[in-house]
């Protein structure tokens, strides 16, 4: 197979399906090594393209955190463990105080959203 960098869309469209074939060629048990290697090259240029033309943003920490009350079904009274007072936690959800540390780690261990998404800074519209 000719292995060579993703530039476009069809580019990326036949590598897509030559891991495809090579993938099928696996599961018969009919792969070589060499096949086996170029599924992995093949792999890494496809992650490089998604990441370079399809990058998603890091959630933003308020969000996910109004995103988990209404999964939830949580008020912001609920959130007063976490955050403090009723004052701090309206500070908190409108972006004008950021989270502190243990915020976060109260955050993290009561409502189990991810610390990398609580660490992340708050986009800014």
């Amino acid at each position: 197979m000719d292995i060579k960098l993703l530039k476009n869309e069809d580019d990326y469209s036949q590598a897509l399906d030559m891991v495809e074939l090579l993938l099928i060629a696996e599961e018969k048990g009919a792969l070589a090594q060499s096949e086996a290697d170029e599924i992995e090259i093949l792999l890494m240029l496809i992650e490089k393209y998604e990441e370079e033309h399809w990058a998603i943003d890091a959630p933003d920490p308020i969000e996910a955190i109004k995103f988990r009350m209404e999964q939830q079904g949580l008020s912001r009274k609920d959130l007063e463990g976490a955050i403090g007072h009723r004052g701090r936690i309206s500070e908190v959800l409108s972006g004008k105080r950021s989270l502190t540390l243990e915020m976060i780690r109260k955050l993290h261990s009561q409502f189990k959203i991810p610390l990398e998404i609580l660490i992340n800074r708050p986009n800014t519209a």
